[in-house]
């Protein structure tokens, strides 16, 4: 693009040249060349036989559904039901590069508002912290809890500030420390660290904090927005955790995500234990049914009753403030068993899948005509989507993925497949 072209896009004016400083020429180019960057994404278009134009996302759809069977896969390890996770989000100066859209804090922050309520979907008798780091510092922004919306109001990037100073892991650590260190040992204990910054300003050794981590089965893990660092791979490796780097948006958000699914228990864990629990009653919504709740005695409607001391919570799941009695409904307590016994993966579709299908399915003539059958007779049968009832390709033609259930034998587009295995978790058509 030419000078002058640039300019006018930038909204400078010819006369204006001598007024502006060259560096900040130079930062309004690369802020315009981050927003406006080619993607080439004309290299996803094809031509089907009729001439006609589509976009061809079969390469992300295979890789996605890489990451679906390493899950399924991982599934068959046993998992803890209950986690204690602190996340820590680095603040320091380094997280105001704008290397990522729009910035690194606001890739990260909007990366872990979805993560608090993934993780609370796939852990709903779990609980979850947030801390930050800035300034050499650590600070707790919120106690443990059950609440992915009190979690998720803290990290309104207007509410945390500016990024400023210096990270320090160590300091992190020992926080995560002091936590983590008293809660029952039947509970996962994890600390999720994502790091902005390439050094640690730390008062002591490090090392010595990532021990005293590994003595209280605490799993820490790192994902890092910059580059790789040498001792947060040498923390996750004592820890028993995991050390990502993320190459753009979408593989960041990859790496985040991936830690809402229950970790592989350890050895310390191994053993199963009987945890007590209450199943507490909800009074009515009424204005006339209000009384103090929680331990900050605030006056509510539509309170949780403790069945042991009659105590008033304000929403489940939680502690009793007053028993410690660990309070959930059966609706979290079913939804936690999704993990334990996932849906098989489904299989690509094959003309030979097809036709073992079709011998499968002639015996089920009703459920046949609704699902399988084209819109013609006499002919081969054109296939649909069991879940939204969309016409698919046909094994060997071009077009989107299609996959086939090997219990039902029923086919499913991609985007049902994703629905079923990662928010579902039950087949439709082996129910």
């Amino acid at each position: 693009m030419a000078a002058a072209e640039r300019r006018d896009d930038l909204g400078i004016e010819d006369g204006d040249d001598d007024d502006i400083d060259e560096h900040e020429l130079r930062r309004q180019e690369e802020a315009y060349q981050r927003q406006y960057e080619n993607e080439q994404t004309w290299d996803q278009l094809q031509e089907d036989e009729f001439g006609n134009l589509f976009v061809d996302k079969t390469a992300e759809q295979r890789e996605r559904r890489k990451r679906l069977l390493s899950a399924a896969q991982s599934a068959r390890i046993r998992k803890g039901m209950i986690r204690y996770l602190l996340l820590v989000i680095d603040l320091s100066r380094a997280a105001s590069a704008q290397d990522l859209r729009p910035s690194r804090l606001g890739c990260m922050l909007s990366l872990c508002r979805s993560f608090v309520r993934k993780f609370f979907d796939q852990n709903p008798l779990s609980q979850l912290g947030i801390a930050v780091l800035r300034n050499g510092l650590v600070q707790q922004l919120s106690q443990l809890s059950g609440s992915p919306e009190a979690q998720v109001a803290l990290l309104e990037p207007g509410k945390l500030g500016a990024a400023s100073g210096d990270a320090s892991l160590q300091n992190a650590l020992d926080l995560s420390v002091s936590l983590l260190r008293p809660l029952p040992p039947y509970g996962t204990r994890e600390v999720l660290l994502l790091f902005a910054a390439l050094a640690s300003c730390d008062p002591g050794s490090v090392l010595d904090s990532a021990r005293s981590c590994r003595e209280n089965n605490i799993r820490v893990s790192i994902v890092g927005v910059a580059a790789e660092v040498y001792v947060c791979r040498r923390i996750t490796e004592d820890t028993g955790g995991s050390y990502g780097v993320a190459l753009h948006e979408q593989h960041l958000q990859q790496l985040v995500m991936q830690h809402a699914a229950p970790p592989p228990a350890t050895a310390a864990q191994a053993r199963a234990e009987l945890v007590r629990m209450g199943f507490p009653q909800r009074s009515t919504e009424d204005a006339s049914s209000a009384v103090f709740v929680g331990s900050e005695a605030r006056l509510a409607p539509g309170s949780y009753t403790c069945p042991r001391c009659r105590s008033r919570v304000p929403e489940l799941p939680c502690a009793c403030h007053t028993c410690g009695l660990t309070l959930i409904s059966s609706p979290h307590l079913a939804r936690s068993y999704h993990h334990l016994f996932p849906v098989p993966p489904y299989q690509e579709d094959s003309a030979e899948a097809a036709t073992e299908a079709s011998a499968v399915l002639g015996r089920r003539p009703a459920m046949q005509h609704e699902v399988e059958a084209g819109p013609t007779s006499g002919g081969p049968a054109a296939p649909y989507c069991f879940g939204c009832l969309r016409e698919v390709a046909a094994p060997g033609q071009p077009g989107p993925l299609t996959l086939r259930c090997g219990g039902c034998r029923h086919v499913f587009c991609f985007e049902c497949d994703a629905y079923v295995h990662e928010q579902l978790h039950n087949c439709p058509g082996c129910e």
